[in-house]
């Protein structure tokens, strides 16, 4: 189809609009977080190793009096230069974003008069700990994905901050995040968590990745009434429930999950994104009233009749649906039969429709 970009073919991370997000685990991102597996397969394995290199063999940190610092700048990128130590960095007085991405930092230090600083990247490196960041007030992004933390704490005083990114960690728990009350992405994906609990006071909340953990209920979410994006894939969920307060939420990613049931959607009827492949769920039911719905993704699933389909017919803007690998698929005119009972449908699984 002429003008048309390419169909939205699902991969294995779910990302947000800073294509960062690694909602890490599911199959049911979209085609921008291709960049993003390559990040996760060949970084993940050095978090395992607490910051060893592929071959076994430590890298030789940089010395840091080697790289010249321009006390003007007010984005300082240092990606993948080897730096093995936080040091020699006051001398950026304008400074506003600090990338360390890919280096060798075992501890956050030496901050404290940069205090210009609106984001600080942190992703892959070898940090234990969330620390001496106090002085860092106007913050207001902060990753430090692929480290070795365990634990989020340090973050009291970082009252301005909006996005906060810890993916593929190993924190067991969600707490110490009281203070951060206009934080808008919280961004948990690939940690050791086993329950959503401590976020009541993050009412500014717009998006929250919880993806790959161990959390088996939905629960404790009544607070977060301004929520848009709630991506829980690849966990231990066996009932959609705890969702009723989220009125505003537009984008619910739940595969990889073991739910059996479609329910506990009926005060979600702004939502325009429901994900629920790879679950355990034979019928396709209770959400004729999700009328906003542009995109259903229901593949390997156990949904057997035609008739379910008529549940989606008073979605008028319904674009986009998977339900490739169920029962369902083996019929001839699979297709066809999708295209007649939802004629809004453009795309059909990983296909355009041709008309």
């Amino acid at each position: 189809m002429g003008g048309k970009s390419a169909p939205k073919i699902k991969v294995e991370t779910r990302v947000d609009k800073r294509i960062e997000s690694e909602e890490s685990g599911d199959e049911e991102g979209k085609k921008q977080a291709v960049c993003l597996v390559t990040d996760l397969s060949q970084q993940s394995l050095r978090d395992e190793q607490n910051g060893e290199s592929s071959t076994g063999e430590a890298e030789t940190p940089v010395d840091m009096e080697t790289i010249n610092l321009d006390p003007e700048a007010e984005d300082v990128d240092l990606n993948h230069f080897r730096i093995g130590k936080i040091e020699g960095f006051e001398v950026l007085k304008k400074v506003k974003t600090l990338c360390l991405r890919q280096n060798l930092v075992k501890r956050i230090e030496n901050l404290e008069q940069l205090q210009t600083l609106r984001e600080l990247d942190l992703y892959d490196n070898q940090i234990r700990k969330i620390e001496n960041l106090e002085a860092l007030t106007e913050l207001e992004i902060l990753d430090i994905s692929f480290n070795v933390l365990r634990h989020i704490e340090g973050l009291d005083r970082l009252t301005q901050l909006k996005n906060l990114f810890l993916v593929n960690n190993k924190i067991a728990k969600i707490e110490n995040l009281s203070h951060l009350q206009l934080l808008q992405m919280l961004e948990l994906g690939s940690n050791r968590i086993r329950a959503i609990e401590n976020i009541d006071a993050l009412t500014n909340l717009d998006s929250l990745f919880l993806g790959k953990n161990k959390i088996s209920k939905l629960q404790n979410l009544d607070a977060l009434t301004n929520l848009t994006v709630l991506s829980i894939q690849s966990n231990r969920l066996t009932k959609i429930e705890g969702l009723q307060s989220l009125v505003n939420l537009r984008e619910l990613y739940l595969s990889n999950n073991g739910i059996e049931v479609i329910e506990g959607l009926e005060n979600n009827n702004k939502l325009t994104m429901l994900d629920i492949a790879s679950n355990r769920i034979k019928k396709i039911e209770n959400i004729s009233h999700l009328t906003e719905l542009q995109e259903f993704w229901m593949n390997d699933n156990l949904v057997e009749s035609w008739s379910d389909l008529d549940e989606l017919k008073g979605a008028k803007n319904l674009e986009t649906v998977y339900l490739e690998r169920n029962p369902l698929q083996k019929d001839p005119q699979y297709r066809r039969k999708i295209m007649l009972a939802l004629p809004s449908v453009r795309q059909i699984d990983a296909t355009f429709v041709r008309f």
